[in-house]
C-alpha cells in the first residue's frame, strides 16, 4: 500500500523506479540477482519478523560489483582543464586497467590531449586545509597519465572560471624517467575532444530515516535529494556499454545503462549505489 501512494502521488516514477525496493526497480537501477543472493543468504531465515539495516544489503551489493564491474573514466561535473605545452592535434596514448581485481588485468587504450576535463569537485581556488586535489600552484596526478601543475586560473567577465591552465609533467608517465615521482592527489578525467555525453541519473536513499514505516506520515520523510541528474562526459569506450555490463566510474560508483529510457545515441546510466556508504556518520 506504501509503495502504491509513491507511485500514485508521483513521488516516484512507477513501479520500476530505480528508488523503490521492487524486483524491477532493483533491476534498473542495475543490482545483480547475485548481490540480493548474497544479502539472504548473510540475513538468514527466521519466523520472527524483524527488520535489516539497509547498510547490510548495500555492502552485499558493493562486495559483487567491486569483482563484476568493468573500470571506466567518468566526469560528471566537468571543469575544463587545458594543459598548455601539449599541441592540439597531439593524442598521447595512455593504458588503463579494466578491473583490478581480476586474477590477470587486461587494460585498453585512453588519449590524453590538450582538452580534458576533471571534476569541479576536484579544484579549489582556495584550498581547505589538507586538500590533496588541484589548486593554485598546486601539483596532482592525472590517473593512468601523468602529473600535472596548476599555472592559471581563466575566469570570464562574471568572474566564472571557463578553464584551468596546466603543464603536464610529460616525463612522470608510465614508463618514462619519473614515473615513480610521488603527488599527495590523483584524480580522474577523460579528453575534452574524444569524450561522449550521457545523462547520469545519481541515484540514493529514497528516505532520509531508517524505518520510514514508523513515522506517523512516511510521505514526509521522503529525502528530497533522492535524485541528482547531471550531464557528463564520459570515456568513448562506454558507447559501446550493453544492458548486462556493470560499471564502476572510477571515484565516483558503480553504474548501469537504464533499460527504459536508454538508446542508440542516447545514453542514460543510472548510478546503483556509492563507492563508500555516504550515510555513515
Amino acid at each position: 500500500r506504501n509503495i502504491m501512494r509513491l507511485v500514485q502521488e508521483k513521488i516516484v516514477a512507477g513501479w520500476d523506479d530505480p528508488r523503490l525496493p521492487t524486483i524491477s526497480g532493483l533491476r534498473r537501477r542495475g543490482i545483480p540477482a547475485s548481490a540480493l543472493r548474497k544479502f539472504a543468504i548473510g540475513v538468514g531465515v527466521t519466523t520472527y519478523n524483524s527488520v535489516t539495516e539497509i547498510a547490510v544489503f548495500e555492502h552485499a551489493v558493493r562486495e559483487v560489483l567491486n569483482g563484476l564491474a568493468t573500470r571506466r573514466l567518468a566526469v560528471l561535473r566537468p571543469i575544463k582543464l587545458v594543459l598548455t605545452n601539449i599541441p592540439a592535434d597531439e593524442s598521447i596514448p595512455c593504458a588503463a586497467v579494466n578491473n583490478p581485481q581480476d586474477d590477470n588485468p587486461t587494460t585498453r587504450p585512453i588519449a590524453l590531449t590538450r582538452e580534458v576535463y576533471i571534476e569541479s569537485d576536484d579544484f579549489a581556488e582556495v584550498p581547505p586545509p589538507k586538500y590533496f586535489r588541484l589548486k593554485p600552484g598546486g601539483e596532482v596526478r592525472l590517473k593512468y597519465a601523468c602529473i600535472i601543475k596548476l599555472d592559471e586560473i581563466v575566469k570570464d567577465a562574471t568572474g566564472a572560471i571557463t578553464e584551468l591552465r596546466c603543464t603536464a609533467q610529460l616525463d612522470t608517465r608510465s614508463g618514462q624517467p619519473n614515473a615513480d615521482k610521488k603527488v599527495k592527489g590523483t584524480i580522474h578525467w577523460v579528453s575534452a575532444t574524444q569524450c561522449i555525453d550521457a545523462e547520469v541519473r545519481l541515484y540514493d536513499r529514497l528516505f532520509t530515516v531508517p524505518e520510514p514505516a514508523a513515522e506517523p506520515d512516511f510521505i514526509k520523510v521522503v529525502n528530497p535529494k533522492s535524485l541528482e541528474v547531471v550531464q557528463a562526459k564520459l570515456e568513448p569506450s562506454l558507447a559501446a556499454a550493453t544492458l548486462e555490463d556493470r560499471f564502476q566510474f572510477e571515484r565516483l560508483g558503480y553504474f548501469a545503462l537504464d533499460p527504459k529510457d536508454s538508446a542508440p545515441g542516447k545514453l542514460v546510466f543510472n548510478r546503483t549505489i556509492s563507492l563508500k556508504d555516504t550515510w555513515a556518520k
